[in-house]
């Protein structure tokens, strides 16, 4: 069995993240999403048929032509038109009953081999408290009645989960799905003709975690999600007077000293110095060749590799992407002072991120000047600098 790994998207609503990167490919728990995909399915199949599109030469790179000794092949969506264009893509490399997996989600192996031993068709589904934002399902018997897109009125509270297992008759489906409303190919319209064709398709139930990786916040919860499964490992260089707590990874190559406290959750990555005298905690990520110094606390957050907040400065609940310098005291500002939820501008919309507690994003190569202060939900664009003394309360040019 082959799994189908769709990876071809922009990310629009990652922005400013996936500025300079492929969104499988920003990373979660210090790893990029792509594999974590990648490694949910790697027990239950014998090779990967990956659709990239927007800068998928970078998905190629990093992954290769095998993955964990299965063996992967690529296609090409030039024009991102849909997931069933995206899965049709595949047609040409499959020819007995396959997995279709969203590179950008965030899913455990359970429920991958589930879907893998349902036998013919079937889709994943989870209960959620407010359905109204997923395509729900309709059940009967355990086999699929019906799909509705985001309904103001849900019949049950079952939402798609997008991770399918399909027999190759759904590329006969695919074949005759015309554009939606909002101009794509869904596979969700290729599933409806299954079901008006009486085709089975099984719904396989899940209750374990799952994220749809769609906003820079969720990198915080996905990041959080996978952290709760680690265990601390030691294999850099811990001066005698750190103190290291619970659930902490500190990667060959890496170097704690003397007066940092980290408080695990967290993976310190190979290459990366912090301290001395850092405080470090919560589901926290220091990527690769990072440097985290003296009186800086970092709480929360994810840093991608190369990035530097080397003294006097607070991060708080923040995402900071590729090569971000912050210069001695920078602070970030991670609650209102109404207490109310923190809202985010994405492709122009205040988006409620659901969150009392977030800090910035920041693109890659982010420079800020001496005191700089950044205000709950900004997101400072690639390349972006500011001046000493600056305080940012919105979005300073295209950010979105």
């Amino acid at each position: 069995m082959k799994a189908v790994v769709l990876a071809a998207g922009q990310g629009t609503r990652l922005r400013p993240l996936t500025d300079t990167r492929p969104k499988p490919l920003v990373p979660v728990a210090g790893t990029p999403i792509l594999e974590h995909v990648l490694d949910a399915a790697t027990p239950v199949v014998d090779g990967f048929v990956i659709v990239v599109g927007y800068r998928g030469d970078a998905v190629k790179d990093r992954i290769g032509s095998s993955y964990r000794n299965v063996p992967v092949e690529y296609v090409t969506q030039d024009e991102q038109v849909g997931t069933a264009d995206a899965v049709g893509m595949a047609e040409e490399h499959v020819s007995e009953r396959f997995l279709v997996l969203n590179g950008d989600v965030i899913v455990r192996k359970s429920l991958v081999r589930a879907l893998a031993e349902a036998g013919g068709h079937a889709i994943a589904a989870k209960s959620v408290p407010d359905p109204r934002n997923y395509g729900v399902l309709q059940v009967s018997d355990g086999e699929l009645d019906g799909l509705i897109e985001k309904p103001d009125q849900p019949p049950t509270d079952l939402a798609n989960l997008g991770i399918y297992s399909f027999e190759p008759s759904v590329f006969d489906a695919i074949a005759t799905v015309d554009r939606s409303t909002r101009g794509e190919y869904e596979i969700t319209d290729a599933i409806e003709s299954l079901v008006e064709s009486r085709e089975r398709v099984r719904v396989v139930e899940h209750e374990g975690a799952w994220l749809d990786v769609g906003y820079p916040w969720d990198v915080l919860q996905a990041t959080s999600i996978l952290l709760e499964d680690q265990t601390g490992r030691i294999a850099g260089a811990v001066d005698d007077g750190a103190q290291l707590v619970g659930d902490v990874v500190v990667e060959s190559g890496a170097e704690i000293r003397s007066g940092v406290v980290i408080e695990g959750p967290a993976v310190i990555k190979s290459g990366s110095e912090v301290g001395p005298n850092s405080y470090i905690r919560g589901a926290t990520v220091i990527g690769e060749n990072c440097h985290v110094g003296h009186g800086v606390e970092v709480k929360n957050s994810v840093l991608f590799e190369d990035t530097n907040v080397p003294h006097l400065s607070y991060v708080g609940d923040s995402v900071l992407g590729s090569n971000v310098n912050f210069s001695a005291g920078t602070n970030v500002a991670n609650l209102r002072h109404d207490e109310e939820t923190v809202n985010v501008l994405v492709k122009g919309n205040s988006v409620d991120t659901g969150r009392r507690k977030f800090g910035v994003v920041c693109g890659d190569n982010v420079k800020t000047g001496i005191n700089t202060s950044l205000n709950p939900g900004i997101k400072l664009p690639s390349n972006h600098r500011t001046r000493p003394g600056t305080v940012v309360y919105e979005d300073p040019g295209d950010a979105q």
